[in-house]
C-alpha cells in the first residue's frame, strides 16, 4: 500500500486517538488500552514499509505517549474499585437506560393510579395500607403530627430495619425480572399504588405539604432506588424476551452483568435513605427549610448519578 493511501485510511482514527490521549483524564482505561493496541499495530506496519517517513515518527511519538498515559493511569488508579465506580457503573447505567426509563414510567403511572383510586373509593386506602396503619395515621393527623409514625421506636434499630426492608424490595424487583419482566412490573406496580394511596390519605385531610416535607426526606432516595432496581429487573427480563442478534443465554448473561453493576450502586443510597428515615425524618417539624434542602440535595444526587454522569461519559466516550 502506498503511504498516502495508508495515511488517508487511518488519518481520522489517529486524530481521534491523539484527542483521547491529550484528554486522558476523561477517557476510560479500556479505551486507552484499545488506542495503544491500534497505534502499535499501525506503527509496526509503518516501520516495515515506510521506515524513513514522517508517518513512522508521528506514530512512534503517539505510541510512546499512549504507553506513558496507559501505565501511568494504571499506577495512579491501580485501584480497580475507583475505575468500577467512576466508569463501569455509569457505563452499565447508560446501557440499561431504556429499562430504567420504563421502570420510572410504570412506577409513576402506578402512583397516579393509586392516588386517583383512593380519591374515588374511600375504602381503597384501607384496602391497600391496612386498617391499623390508616387509623394510626389519622390519630397522628388529629394530633397535629401527620408524620408521627416516623418518630416511633429507636433511631438506630429503625434505621437498620428500614434499610433491610428497602434492600429486600429492591432485590425482589431485581430477581423477579427473570419472569419475563412481569415479576418486576408487579413489584413496581404494587409499591407505586401503595405510595399513591398513602399520599392521598394526607391530601384528603389537608396536611399533604407537612406530611410530604417529612416523607420525602428519605423517600426521594428510597423511591428513586426502587425505580433503579426495577429498571435492572426489566433489563434482565427484556434480555430474555428480546435477545436481538444474540442467543438468549448470551443476552441474559450480558444483562445480568450490567444490571448487577447498577444494583450495586444502590447499596450506599439505601444506607443513606435508612439513616435519613431513622435519624432525620423524625425531626421534620424543626425546620421546613432544612427538610426542603435535604430533599433537593437528595434529588440532585440521584439525577447526577443515574442521568447526568452517564450521559456526560457517553458523550465523551462515544457509548452507544
Amino acid at each position: 500500500m502506498r503511504e498516502a493511501s495508508f495515511i488517508d485510511r487511518n488519518k481520522e482514527k489517529w486524530i481521534l486517538i491523539e484527542s483521547n490521549l491529550r484528554n486522558k483524564i476523561n477517557v476510560a482505561p479500556d479505551i486507552l488500552a484499545s488506542n495503544y493496541i491500534e497505534l502499535t499495530n499501525d506503527l509496526a506496519y509503518a516501520q516495515t514499509f515506510y521506515p524513513e517517513s514522517k508517518t513512522r515518527v508521528y506514530l512512534n511519538e503517539l505510541a510512546i505517549l499512549a504507553h506513558q498515559e496507559l501505565y501511568r493511569d494504571q499506577k495512579a488508579s491501580g485501584n480497580q474499585i475507583g475505575n468500577f465506580l467512576c466508569n463501569e457503573i455509569p457505563k452499565a447505567i447508560w446501557t440499561i437506560r431504556r429499562p430504567l426509563l420504563y421502570s420510572l414510567l410504570i412506577f409513576g403511572f402506578s402512583i397516579v393510579l393509586g392516588f386517583v383510586s383512593a380519591h374515588y373509593d374511600m375504602d381503597f386506602v384501607r384496602l391497600i395500607l391496612g386498617d391499623y396503619y390508616v387509623d394510626m395515621s389519622l390519630e397522628n393527623i388529629e394530633a397535629g403530627n401527620p408524620a408521627g409514625v416516623y418518630q416511633q421506636g429507636n433511631a438506630l434499630g429503625g434505621s437498620l430495619a428500614i434499610t433491610i426492608n428497602n434492600v429486600r424490595v429492591a432485590f425482589m424487583a431485581f430477581v423477579f425480572g427473570v419472569f419475563y419482566s412481569l415479576g418486576t412490573g408487579f413489584i413496581l406496580f404494587n409499591n407505586g399504588v401503595m405510595v399513591g394511596a398513602f399520599h392521598h390519605m394526607f391530601y384528603e385531610h389537608g396536611v399533604i405539604v407537612e406530611a410530604m416535607s417529612a416523607i420525602w426526606i428519605h423517600g426521594t432516595i428510597e423511591l428513586s432506588v426502587i425505580v433503579v432496581a426495577g429498571g435492572c429487573g426489566l433489563a434482565i427480563g427484556n434480555s430474555i424476551l428480546f435477545p436481538g442478534s444474540f442467543t438468549r443465554l448470551e443476552s441474559f448473561k450480558s444483562a445480568i452483568k450490567n444490571a448487577s453493576k447498577v444494583l450495586v450502586s444502590t447499596i450506599p443510597l439505601f444506607i443513606v435513605a435508612g439513616f435519613l428515615e431513622g435519624f432525620i425524618t423524625r425531626h421534620y417539624q424543626v425546620s421546613l427549610g432544612l427538610c426542603l434542602a435535604i430533599i433537593l440535595l437528595s434529588f440532585t444526587l440521584v439525577i447526577y448519578i443515574y442521568v447526568l454522569r452517564p450521559f456526560q461519559l457517553a458523550k465523551i466516550n462515544g457509548w452507544k
